[in-house]
């Protein structure tokens, strides 16, 4: 019989608890900005990365400057990610900025969900040490879940700005323009996503609490 697959082992959870994580959060969002002149929105989000193998540590460190970039100034327009030539363009580049990294934080947010959820129960789950393990695993999932959700009302707040000014095209930025439409359509809904994965791990839990 094929070995079960377990998200994370209980020493990982240990170190990975949702109280951690939050403490972590705390103290880097606190920090002083360093001495290579970190300043604005674009500088952060530029230092945000994605990893082939992506850990929680990793994705603690990208929403660390996700969030920073969404509290900090953006930079002169001649700096901006997308070329604006006016006001009007300016003002969607920054909507559609502000969407698209609360967009990205919640990816973050399901990346370290997806390592501490059970996708997958057997029977032999129920018993022995690996159960309380388990259950602990999935109040981490639970906890990124429930944090990525927080973030989606954001993401769909600057969206409908983002969107009454759907006439202007950035070309640099079309994927985020692109995300854009999802939203608006409804093709794109992080909270149906959600609530659907909370959902399986609220029945994941009855049944590793079965008889």
């Amino acid at each position: 019989m094929e070995s079960p697959r377990f998200p994370a082992d209980s020493e990982k959870v240990k170190k990975f608890s949702p109280l951690a994580a939050s403490v972590f959060l705390a103290i880097v969002l606190a920090a002083p900005v360093s001495a290579d002149r970190i300043l604005y929105a674009e500088q952060y989000y530029r230092l945000y990365h994605q990893h082939f193998y992506q850990y929680p540590d990793d994705s603690l460190e990208n929403i660390f400057y996700l969030q920073r970039a969404l509290h900090s100034d953006f930079a002169n327009p001649l700096y901006a990610i997308a070329r604006v030539k006016d006001k009007n363009e300016y003002r969607r580049y920054m909507d559609l900025f502000r969407m698209h990294v609360n967009l990205k934080i919640i990816e973050q947010y399901l990346h370290i969900a997806a390592k501490f959820d059970k996708f997958e129960v057997y029977f032999f789950n129920k018993e022995g040490p690996w159960k309380n393990a388990i259950l602990d695993s999935l109040n981490t999932a639970e906890w990124a879940y429930r944090t990525a959700l927080t973030f989606w009302d954001e993401a769909q707040r600057w969206s409908r700005e983002a969107f009454t000014r759907r006439g202007v095209h950035l070309p640099e930025i079309q994927m985020w323009e692109d995300e854009n439409l999802r939203i608006e359509i409804r093709d794109l809904d992080y909270r149906r996503i959600i609530e659907g994965h909370l959902a399986r791990l609220a029945r994941t839990r009855a049944y590793l609490a079965s008889p």
